[in-house]
């Protein structure tokens, strides 16, 4: 299914609504992460796995992690609901939901309630701070991920509404599948970021110098 979907440049439609336009600023960029998506479960295992097992509750740490990744021992001060990538809805605005207040209620909330975009939040602090770019595998597996999450909710509105035997059966393991592929992807996407803050931590370590007597 992955290999089907192009890598070509996100198209100007892929760039509009709150998730693609906050892909869009990364579309030209040269910089990339050190390692792909489709890398990350050879090059970073024990991420992926944890990643996908506790896929949740890992947002939550790697939330924390990057934000003092980019502000050291702020904790979270500069926590706010997806970062405000995605903007908000109705009276619910990033900023003004008590984050400030209760920065791990909010978190807990994003994790379980929006995981998809707390995934994404996390690895475009990375992408925003170093001026990263989207890589083929980036561009291939985030369109395998929508187009499987379409085709599962187009299947379930067809079963609701036909009678036809199996449809139902059809369905749920479409969205078993779609769910499976979800996690993958999202673990992919978290292992890759927390690579990268492992890598430019070690590259901005400070050297120790050992004094010898002469």
């Amino acid at each position: 299914m992955c290999l089907l979907c192009p890598t070509t440049p996100l198209s100007q439609s892929e760039m509009n609504g709150k998730y693609g336009s906050s892909y869009a600023q990364f579309a030209n960029n040269e910089n990339k992460f050190d390692i792909t998506m489709c890398q990350a479960p050879c090059r970073a295992p024990c991420c992926w796995l944890g990643s996908m097992m506790c896929l949740c509750p890992v947002q939550i740490y790697m939330r924390h992690r990057a934000l003092n990744h980019v502000h050291p021992g702020s904790g979270w001060s500069h926590y706010i609901c997806c970062q405000g990538y995605y903007g908000g809805c109705c009276c619910l605005q990033p900023g003004n939901m008590c984050e400030s207040t209760c920065p791990h209620c909010c978190m807990c909330l994003e994790a379980f309630c929006c995981t998809g975009p707390a995934v994404s939040a996390t690895s475009i602090i990375m992408r925003n701070e170093y001026g990263l770019g989207l890589d083929n595998d980036d561009i291939r597996l985030i369109r395998c991920t929508n187009c499987l999450m379409i085709f599962a909710l187009c299947l379930s509105c067809v079963a609701r509404c036909t009678e036809c035997e199996g449809d139902d059966q059809v369905a749920q393991v479409c969205n078993i599948l779609a769910d499976v592929v979800f996690c993958c992807v999202s673990g992919c996407m978290t292992a890759q970021t927390h690579h990268e803050i492992k890598l430019r931590e070690r590259i901005n370590a400070p050297e120790r110098h050992t004094m010898t007597r002469a």
